[in-house]
């Protein structure tokens, strides 16, 4: 059996290169792709998310994390799909109407793929209307929004009451973020969670689901 802890460690170290060939050459010789990804894939990201956390990682490490994850990612996910294997959840993330910002929303996006969950990205400056679509066409059961401008808070609320409208809003869970929210504003404007980091972000989604 081949010894798969440097998929583990090149994704603790943001080694895209090394964490792309030893996932590569496992799935040449058999190994199960969702035991990649529930054995070595997730705990390594989880360790990113505690390291980040005790400020041992700061935003560039994270980034570099995420790459690497990704770059398994692509190569497992097909396979994970033909398999019929469910993700934990599907996440649709964006940045809400007027905010171009997207570092912290990609962190999110990163650490919730790390997570095992499905991201719909939908980008920067989405529609309330674009969120209720991910919902309703894609089947998402996760909303992530993110706002880094006080100006752009707004449009959460407006979102949360756009999915009201449509009928969906009891069929998913709402998460919010971003530098000026707070867990007032999340619980003001009738959302279900709100976390500060984007590695709070698995946990979050883990507990407003369960």
């Amino acid at each position: 059996m081949q010894d798969l802890k440097p998929l583990h460690d090149a994704i603790l170290s943001g080694d895209a290169k090394t964490a792309k060939e030893t996932t590569q050459q496992a799935l040449a010789a058999g190994a199960d792709p969702l035991k990649l990804v529930q054995e070595y894939m997730v705990p390594a990201m989880g360790e990113v998310g505690r390291r980040f956390e005790c400020n041992e990682y700061f935003v560039p490490e994270l980034l570099l994390s995420a790459r690497a994850m990704k770059a398994a990612l692509e190569l497992i996910r097909p396979l994970l799909i033909a398999s019929g294997a469910q993700p934990v959840g599907r996440v649709a993330l964006g940045t809400v109407k007027g905010d171009l910002h997207d570092i912290g929303k990609n962190l999110v996006g990163a650490m919730l793929e790390g997570g095992g969950y499905e991201v719909l990205d939908l980008g920067v400056n989405v529609t309330p209307e674009q969120f209720v679509a991910a919902v309703k066409e894609k089947g998402a059961n996760i909303v992530a929004m993110s706002a880094l401008l006080t100006t752009t808070m707004p449009a959460m609320r407006t979102t949360v009451d756009a999915l009201k409208t449509a009928g969906v809003r009891d069929k998913v869970k709402i998460l919010i973020g971003g530098a000026p929210i707070t867990q007032r504003y999340a619980e003001e404007i009738g959302a279900d969670g709100f976390t500060e980091s984007a590695a709070g972000a698995v946990g979050l989604a883990k507990k407003v689901v369960a």
